[in-house]
């Protein structure tokens, strides 16, 4: 049923209540409407739902939408339903449901009632729902998050691959494919794949004007982040991690950290995964920590930021993932921690995998490299890897254009480079390029001869780096162009061997150096700053005179590596207290209130400036081996007999017991030390321990005597004695 253009709005006002369409919408509902085949490229936040939603709802039958995720399905069927009375309008036909949901679904599209039926991939697949689907009518299918076809998309399903096959056998309708990031050669793919070329083809602006793009070195990420959070107070965000253990991480240190978040990935149980995104929804909590697992589709309007804790594996990836950020078009912030450590991580990972494979993936993480080590307009660089040209020469909206670096006339530089290229024929990529011209006697410019071109070795006074950065500007500048399918021969422009007959003024910018920064952030979040001599004389004073107090010796109330943490972190509440190592919970209220009382009224006499935007808090280690102690010596298990089980020496038990008991949590090992020690040597313990300067187990041990005790006799009942009085 085909509808004149001119109702259409009165269509989209009636189903949905907007008044009026945006970009490209209208003309790609009336092209849908007229049976054609339609191929969407719309940016995050464009509206590309609508091109098939508002058809499905004019038209005869139901729609069929190809979908990747299955919390992308729930999500979509809930917003559709938001607009109907009746629920029955949307359906999802995946793995999640049971028999009679599947037949209850199954019922409400023979009636008519489902107008758009949301199935994944793997379920179009199975004979069954093929034979279902076609004895209904069908009135289009639409593949959404269509960059997931090609290989050379960021989220590469191969059974996408076999979509189009399914749709002949289930009857000729027309197909609508969308997506939020496609490069020319993903946008060729997906076409060829999906078996149409002769489609319309709509393509929006991949510029996202509103969002800031930043790349930082990857130093103390977690305290970035958290510094970066608390400067955005009640804002929401997402902070994506190539591991689900960094994800793991990254969200408890927030949320030890007094921040609102939590973990996502698909190594949680699927309703975690579900009830944690509808709290970020809901905005019960602030910032979700995701593997890419998530994010697709999600319709949250106002995420203000989008952080990288590391650098993603193609820039189609990071656009998709930053894209998330200001849907609304207000502010979004994209901030990404890099490492060059990180990109050797990721070609570690490609080994073993297909050549063609590693070829494709090595390709994807040089335009990674080359966005991330950019010193121009990081925007330029976005859009021209879309095959748009951006004119603006300062977008005023990303790091590089509100920090610009110096430049100079590169006219002789991208001579050179635009020599070598054409000397070589135009047959290599960027990596045999910069060896020729910096003269690296490597196997393949061995293998060409190329070692004997008069251009080898012409700018070996520069390093790698420096050709690279004058590549990717002749790039940008459009003086060289990519063959993507040949795996990034470098081909000279008609404007490129323009440049060459007569050279013009052509500025190039130094790319950044990252080679030097950490791959991940396990560095002491002290920093080897030397605590306030002052403060920690003040602080050993009322240490010992709350010992004497309480008649206990000065290190079972806090050690001197605790003082010393305080005086460099100057807490002034019991919650900042915990941040400082040894002082846990039940520690900082038994013996807390007078060191915080102590350190705040100095720091307001010192007028100190705390920076506590860079304190963060450490988290607990709850590995598996402590868990498993605590847990067991509550059993009273024998703790050699716990050894024994864990295939370790005595001594290492001992060693976590005393970092368990250290943390501030109290043992009670009684059962053990009263079956090994007699209760006399006990007592000959504590009365030295008492009055003791120090803890250390080999300074009692030269005390009392070598043939009394042994070395883990001593360390067990210097745990018995630190945990019955200090905890």
């Amino acid at each position: 049923m085909l509808v004149e253009e001119t109702a259409l709005s009165g269509q989209l006002k009636k189903y949905f209540g907007f008044d009026k369409f945006k970009g490209d919408q209208e003309a790609i509902v009336s092209n849908v409407l007229s049976g054609n085949d339609t191929f969407v490229i719309m940016p995050t936040g464009g509206g590309k739902s609508i091109c098939y939603q508002l058809p499905s709802m004019i038209m005869e039958g139901t729609a069929i939408v190809v979908s990747p995720l299955i919390a992308l399905m729930k999500n979509q069927v809930d917003s559709m339903r938001g607009f109907s009375n009746e629920d029955g309008i949307a359906h999802f036909l995946n793995s999640s449901l049971n028999k009679s949901e599947m037949a209850a679904v199954r019922n409400d599209v023979r009636s008519g009632k489902t107008k758009l039926l949301y199935v994944a991939p793997e379920s179009l697949t199975k004979e069954e729902n093929v034979e279902f689907l076609r004895s209904v009518p069908i009135s289009f299918f639409a593949i959404d998050e269509a960059h997931c076809i090609s290989e050379w998309g960021h989220d590469f399903r191969p059974e996408y691959r076999r979509l189009r096959p399914i749709i002949d056998a289930i009857g000729k309708v027309p197909v609508i494919a969308l997506t939020a990031t496609a490069t020319p050669k993903v946008q060729l793919d997906i076409q060829k794949n999906l078996g149409m070329m002769e489609a319309t083809v709509f393509k929006a602006s991949f510029n996202r004007a509103n969002l800031y793009y930043e790349v930082r070195p990857k130093n103390d990420v977690a305290r970035e982040i958290i510094k970066f959070v608390r400067q955005h107070p009640g804002k929401s965000g997402i902070i994506y991690c190539l591991s689900r253990k960094k994800v793991e991480e990254i969200a408890l240190t927030l949320s030890t950290n007094g921040i609102r978040a939590l973990p996502y990935h698909a190594g949680l149980d699927a309703q975690v995964r579900a009830d944690t995104q509808d709290k970020f929804l809901m905005e019960e909590i602030d910032v979700i920590v995701a593997t890419i697992a998530f994010g697709m589709g999600i319709d949250k309007p106002d995420v203000r930021f989008v952080i990288h804790h590391d650098i993603p594996k193609s820039l189609e990836g990071y656009y998709q993932e930053t894209g998330r950020a200001g849907r609304d078009g207000r502010e979004g912030k994209c901030v990404t921690f890099y490492s060059y450590k990180d990109i050797e991580k990721l070609e570690k990972f490609m080994k073993g995998k297909p050549v063609a494979e590693q070829e494709v993936g090595k390709q994807l993480l040089l335009e990674t490299v080359g966005f991330a080590e950019t010193c121009v307009c990081r925007r330029k660089v976005i859009l021209n890897y879309f095959g748009e040209v951006y004119q603006q020469e300062d977008c005023a909206n990303c790091d590089n254009c509100i920090h610009p670096k110096k430049s100079f006339d590169g006219r002789e530089e991208v001579s050179t480079v635009l020599e070598t290229i054409k000397n070589v024929k135009e047959k290599f990529a960027m990596d045999h390029i910069v060896n020729v011209i910096t003269g690296k006697h490597e196997n393949n410019v061995k293998l060409h001869g190329h070692d004997n071109l008069e251009v080898f070795g012409e700018g070996s006074d520069r390093d790698q780096r420096f050709w690279t950065a004058v590549i990717r500007q002749s790039l940008l500048a459009g003086l060289l162009s990519k063959d993507i399918e040949t795996y990034g021969t470098l081909k000279l422009t008609e404007k490129g061997k323009g440049f060459l007959k007569l050279p013009t003024v052509i500025h190039i910018i130094e790319d950044n150096d990252y080679s030097n920064t950490e791959s991940d952030d396990e560095s002491d979040f002290s920093g080897g700053v030397a605590a306030d001599p002052e403060l920690f004389a003040q602080l050993k004073e009322l240490r010992k005179k709350i010992a004497k107090q309480r008649n206990v010796p000065p290190f079972v109330v806090f050690q001197d590596p605790s003082l010393e943490e305080m005086a460099i972190q100057y807490p002034i509440t019991l919650d900042e207290l915990k941040n400082v190592a040894g002082v846990g919970a039940g520690k900082a209220v038994k013996y807390g209130a007078p060191f915080v009382s102590l350190i705040e009224k100095y720091v307001e006499e010192h007028d100190i400036e705390r920076p506590m935007d860079l304190v963060v808090k450490s988290v607990v280690n709850k590995s598996a081996l402590k868990v498993y102690l605590i847990q067991n010596t509550d059993r009273k298990i024998s703790l050699d007999d716990i050894a024994k089980a864990k295939g370790l020496p005595l001594k290492d038990i001992v060693t976590e017991l005393e970092t368990i008991v250290s943390s501030g949590t109290r043992l009670d090992i009684n059962y053990y030390i009263n079956e090994v020690i007699d209760a006399d040597r006990q007592q000959d313990f504590f009365d030295y321990f008492k009055s003791a300067e120090t803890d250390s187990p080999d300074a009692a041990l030269s005390e009392l005597g070598e043939n009394e005790y042994s070395s883990i006799d001593v360390r067990l009942l210097r745990i018995k004695f630190l945990s019955e009085l200090g905890n």
